[in-house]
């Protein structure tokens, strides 16, 4: 199993900028890749971005691409996204989730391990 850790959520506006980070903890070797998911309120869970653990393929949602960036660091079993020129519409809970096996894929309900969440906030 796979210990998530996120941090780095806020109360911002428009504009602004955000660093969420999720630290990974246990049996990282099983990792295939890492993703970002988030929650709006009265809405489903979504995909946000993604990044394999070894090899560092990305994907990103239509929404995001060109202001959200997602990272790793390969010391600190550390995953991050940079979320920069934030919308109200970005507003959400967001969570890090964990894939194991060797297949490529950002459909949550394939994600086995979650992190708690942690709340951003964009006001207009």
């Amino acid at each position: 199993q796979v210990q998530l850790v996120e941090a780095g959520g806020g109360l911002v506006q428009a504009g602004d900028s955000l660093r969420l980070s999720c630290a990974a903890s246990g049996q990282t070797f099983n990792i295939y890749a890492m993703a970002w998911f988030r929650q709006a309120p009265g809405k489903e869970r979504e995909f946000v971005a993604a990044i394999t653990w070894n090899y560092f393929r990305t994907s990103y949602t239509n929404s995001v691409r060109g202001r959200f960036s997602i990272s790793k660091d390969n010391a600190k079993n550390t995953v991050n996204l940079q979320v920069n020129s934030l919308k109200p519409e970005d507003t959400g809970v967001y969570y890090c989730a964990s894939l194991r096996g060797t297949f490529w894929d950002l459909s949550a309900a394939k994600y086995d391990d979650w992190g708690q969440g942690t709340q951003v906030t964009v006001s207009s």
